[in-house]
Protein backbone atom coordinates (compact mmCIF):
# COMPACT_ATOMS: atom_id res chain seq x y z
CA UNK A 1 0.00 0.00 0.00
CA UNK A 2 1.32 3.45 -0.91
CA UNK A 3 2.03 5.79 1.96
CA UNK A 4 3.55 9.16 2.72
CA UNK A 5 4.89 10.71 5.92
CA UNK A 6 3.80 14.07 7.28
CA UNK A 7 7.36 15.30 6.70
CA UNK A 8 7.07 14.46 2.99
CA UNK A 9 3.61 16.03 2.73
CA UNK A 10 4.92 19.20 4.38
CA UNK A 11 7.86 19.42 1.97
CA UNK A 12 5.60 18.95 -1.05
CA UNK A 13 2.98 21.51 -0.02
CA UNK A 14 4.85 23.99 2.21
CA UNK A 15 5.30 26.72 -0.39
CA UNK A 16 1.98 26.28 -2.21
CA UNK A 17 -0.05 26.25 1.02
CA UNK A 18 2.24 28.67 2.93
CA UNK A 19 2.39 26.16 5.75
CA UNK A 20 4.02 26.79 9.12
CA UNK A 21 4.90 24.01 11.55
CA UNK A 22 3.52 25.25 14.87
CA UNK A 23 3.96 22.30 17.25
CA UNK A 24 4.36 18.53 17.39
CA UNK A 25 7.80 18.67 15.78
CA UNK A 26 8.55 15.06 16.79
CA UNK A 27 5.65 13.66 14.77
CA UNK A 28 6.98 14.15 11.26
CA UNK A 29 7.37 10.42 10.64
CA UNK A 30 3.66 9.71 11.16
CA UNK A 31 2.30 7.78 8.19
CA UNK A 32 -0.62 8.82 6.00
CA UNK A 33 -2.35 5.98 4.15
CA UNK A 34 -5.60 7.75 3.19
CA UNK A 35 -6.15 10.66 0.81
CA UNK A 36 -9.11 11.85 2.89
CA UNK A 37 -8.77 15.26 4.54
CA UNK A 38 -11.55 15.88 7.06
CA UNK A 39 -12.92 18.49 9.45
CA UNK A 40 -13.41 17.21 13.01
CA UNK A 41 -16.45 19.37 13.89
CA UNK A 42 -18.51 16.55 15.41
CA UNK A 43 -15.48 14.99 17.07
CA UNK A 44 -14.86 18.15 19.09
CA UNK A 45 -18.22 17.80 20.81
CA UNK A 46 -17.70 14.14 21.66
CA UNK A 47 -18.79 12.11 18.65
CA UNK A 48 -15.55 10.15 18.64
CA UNK A 49 -16.58 7.77 15.87
CA UNK A 50 -16.04 10.71 13.51
CA UNK A 51 -12.32 10.86 14.34
CA UNK A 52 -10.47 8.71 11.81
CA UNK A 53 -6.90 7.57 12.47
CA UNK A 54 -3.92 8.41 10.26
CA UNK A 55 -5.63 11.32 8.52
CA UNK A 56 -5.15 15.06 8.25
CA UNK A 57 -7.72 17.05 10.23
CA UNK A 58 -8.40 20.66 9.21
CA UNK A 59 -9.70 23.24 11.70
CA UNK A 60 -11.55 26.01 9.87
CA UNK A 61 -13.40 29.12 11.05
CA UNK A 62 -16.34 27.19 12.53
CA UNK A 63 -14.14 24.86 14.56
CA UNK A 64 -11.88 27.66 15.83
CA UNK A 65 -14.89 29.85 16.75
CA UNK A 66 -16.32 26.90 18.68
CA UNK A 67 -13.05 26.33 20.57
CA UNK A 68 -12.69 30.03 21.41
CA UNK A 69 -16.16 30.07 22.96
CA UNK A 70 -15.42 27.26 25.44
CA UNK A 71 -14.38 27.48 29.05
CA UNK A 72 -10.90 26.24 29.93
CA UNK A 73 -12.18 22.84 31.07
CA UNK A 74 -14.50 22.46 28.09
CA UNK A 75 -11.65 23.43 25.74
CA UNK A 76 -9.40 20.79 27.26
CA UNK A 77 -12.13 18.16 26.84
CA UNK A 78 -12.77 19.14 23.21
CA UNK A 79 -9.07 18.87 22.42
CA UNK A 80 -8.93 15.52 24.24
CA UNK A 81 -11.81 14.37 22.00
CA UNK A 82 -9.86 15.46 18.93
CA UNK A 83 -6.81 13.45 19.97
CA UNK A 84 -8.82 10.38 21.00
CA UNK A 85 -7.59 8.68 17.83
CA UNK A 86 -4.09 8.46 16.35
CA UNK A 87 -4.14 11.54 14.10
CA UNK A 88 -1.52 12.06 11.42
CA UNK A 89 -1.62 15.87 11.55
CA UNK A 90 -3.83 18.85 12.38
CA UNK A 91 -3.88 21.92 10.12
CA UNK A 92 -5.38 25.25 11.16
CA UNK A 93 -6.79 27.22 8.23
CA UNK A 94 -7.38 30.95 7.66
CA UNK A 95 -4.24 31.98 9.55
CA UNK A 96 -6.03 31.43 12.88
CA UNK A 97 -3.92 31.47 16.03
CA UNK A 98 -3.66 28.11 17.78
CA UNK A 99 -4.88 28.00 21.40
CA UNK A 100 -2.10 27.18 23.84
CA UNK A 101 -3.97 24.04 24.92
CA UNK A 102 -3.93 22.80 21.32
CA UNK A 103 -0.19 23.46 21.02
CA UNK A 104 0.49 21.59 24.25
CA UNK A 105 -1.65 18.64 23.12
CA UNK A 106 0.18 18.47 19.77
CA UNK A 107 3.53 18.28 21.58
CA UNK A 108 2.23 15.78 24.11
CA UNK A 109 0.81 13.45 21.45
CA UNK A 110 3.72 14.10 19.06
CA UNK A 111 1.22 15.03 16.34
CA UNK A 112 2.23 17.76 13.88
CA UNK A 113 0.20 20.97 14.22
CA UNK A 114 0.44 23.13 11.10
CA UNK A 115 -1.15 26.41 10.06
CA UNK A 116 -1.96 28.03 6.72
CA UNK A 117 -3.47 31.40 5.70
CA UNK A 118 -5.63 29.64 3.08
CA UNK A 119 -9.35 29.16 3.65
CA UNK A 120 -10.32 25.66 4.67
CA UNK A 121 -12.12 24.57 1.43
CA UNK A 122 -9.12 25.51 -0.72
CA UNK A 123 -6.70 24.04 1.81
CA UNK A 124 -8.57 20.73 1.95
CA UNK A 125 -8.83 20.55 -1.84
CA UNK A 126 -5.09 21.08 -2.36
CA UNK A 127 -4.08 18.71 0.44
CA UNK A 128 -6.48 16.06 -0.86
CA UNK A 129 -5.10 16.36 -4.39
CA UNK A 130 -1.51 16.02 -3.14
CA UNK A 131 -2.39 12.97 -1.07
CA UNK A 132 -4.38 11.36 -3.89
CA UNK A 133 -1.40 11.78 -6.21
CA UNK A 134 1.14 10.52 -3.66
CA UNK A 135 -0.93 7.50 -2.59
CA UNK A 136 -2.01 6.40 -6.07
CA UNK A 137 -1.25 2.89 -7.37
CA UNK A 138 2.01 2.97 -9.27
CA UNK A 139 4.25 0.97 -11.57
CA UNK A 140 7.53 1.66 -13.39
CA UNK A 141 8.24 1.09 -17.07
CA UNK A 142 11.33 1.32 -19.27
CA UNK A 143 11.35 3.83 -22.11
CA UNK A 144 11.46 7.54 -22.91
CA UNK A 145 8.37 9.49 -21.89
CA UNK A 146 7.62 12.68 -23.81
CA UNK A 147 4.97 15.37 -23.90
CA UNK A 148 4.03 15.77 -27.57
CA UNK A 149 1.43 18.44 -28.34
CA UNK A 150 -0.03 18.07 -24.86
CA UNK A 151 -0.21 14.26 -24.92
CA UNK A 152 1.99 11.82 -23.02
CA UNK A 153 3.90 9.53 -25.41
CA UNK A 154 5.96 6.58 -24.18
CA UNK A 155 8.68 5.53 -26.63
CA UNK A 156 9.55 1.87 -26.09
CA UNK A 157 11.79 -0.64 -27.82
CA UNK A 158 14.90 -2.78 -27.53
CA UNK A 159 18.11 -1.31 -26.13
CA UNK A 160 20.11 0.80 -28.62
CA UNK A 161 17.24 0.90 -31.11
CA UNK A 162 17.20 4.72 -31.14
CA UNK A 163 14.64 5.77 -28.52
CA UNK A 164 16.78 8.59 -27.12
CA UNK A 165 17.76 9.82 -30.58
CA UNK A 166 14.09 10.08 -31.50
CA UNK A 167 13.37 11.87 -28.22
CA UNK A 168 16.18 14.37 -28.88
CA UNK A 169 14.77 15.06 -32.34
CA UNK A 170 11.34 15.70 -30.82
CA UNK A 171 12.84 18.03 -28.21
CA UNK A 172 14.61 19.99 -30.94
CA UNK A 173 11.20 20.49 -32.57
CA UNK A 174 9.66 22.00 -29.44
CA UNK A 175 8.28 18.96 -27.63
CA UNK A 176 9.11 18.21 -24.00
CA UNK A 177 11.03 15.51 -22.15
CA UNK A 178 9.39 14.02 -19.07
CA UNK A 179 11.61 11.02 -18.27
CA UNK A 180 14.34 8.92 -19.84
CA UNK A 181 15.04 5.24 -19.05
CA UNK A 182 12.63 4.78 -16.12
CA UNK A 183 9.12 6.25 -15.97
CA UNK A 184 6.90 6.03 -12.88
CA UNK A 185 3.19 5.77 -13.72
CA UNK A 186 0.48 6.57 -11.15
CA UNK A 187 -3.23 5.76 -11.39
CA UNK A 188 -4.60 9.08 -10.13
CA UNK A 189 -8.23 8.31 -11.03
CA UNK A 190 -10.17 5.39 -12.55
CA UNK A 191 -9.61 6.78 -16.07
CA UNK A 192 -6.33 8.65 -15.68
CA UNK A 193 -2.69 7.61 -15.42
CA UNK A 194 0.08 10.13 -14.77
CA UNK A 195 3.71 9.56 -15.74
CA UNK A 196 6.50 11.12 -13.70
CA UNK A 197 10.26 11.24 -13.75
CA UNK A 198 12.20 9.79 -10.80
CA UNK A 199 13.97 12.72 -9.06
CA UNK A 200 17.50 11.45 -9.78
CA UNK A 201 16.81 11.33 -13.54
CA UNK A 202 15.16 14.75 -13.79
CA UNK A 203 16.21 16.77 -16.89
CA UNK A 204 18.64 14.11 -18.21
CA UNK A 205 18.61 12.19 -21.50
CA UNK A 206 21.29 9.64 -22.43
CA UNK A 207 22.05 9.60 -26.17
CA UNK A 208 24.48 7.19 -27.85
CA UNK A 209 27.60 9.00 -29.00
CA UNK A 210 26.75 12.16 -27.06
CA UNK A 211 26.55 10.88 -23.48
CA UNK A 212 24.22 12.15 -20.80
CA UNK A 213 22.65 15.48 -21.77
CA UNK A 214 21.09 18.03 -19.43
CA UNK A 215 18.08 18.95 -21.54
CA UNK A 216 17.07 21.89 -19.36
CA UNK A 217 20.56 23.42 -19.64
CA UNK A 218 20.72 22.85 -23.42
CA UNK A 219 17.19 23.77 -24.48
CA UNK A 220 15.73 25.77 -21.59
CA UNK A 221 13.06 25.25 -18.95
CA UNK A 222 10.27 24.71 -21.48
CA UNK A 223 12.00 21.63 -22.88
CA UNK A 224 11.30 19.52 -19.79
CA UNK A 225 8.23 18.60 -17.82
CA UNK A 226 8.51 16.71 -14.50
CA UNK A 227 5.03 15.12 -14.82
Amino acid sequence: MAQITVNELFKQTRLKLKLKWVAGLDGGQKILTSEAVTKPSLALIGHLNFVHPNRVQVLGCAEMDYLRGLSILALQQAIANLYASELAAVVIANGEKAPQALIEAADRHQTPLLSSPLQSPQLMDLLGHTLATSLAESTSMHGVFMEVQGFGVLIRGESAIGKSELALELISRGHRLIADDIVDFYRTSPERAEGRCPPLLQDFLEVRGLGILNIRALFGDNAVNPT
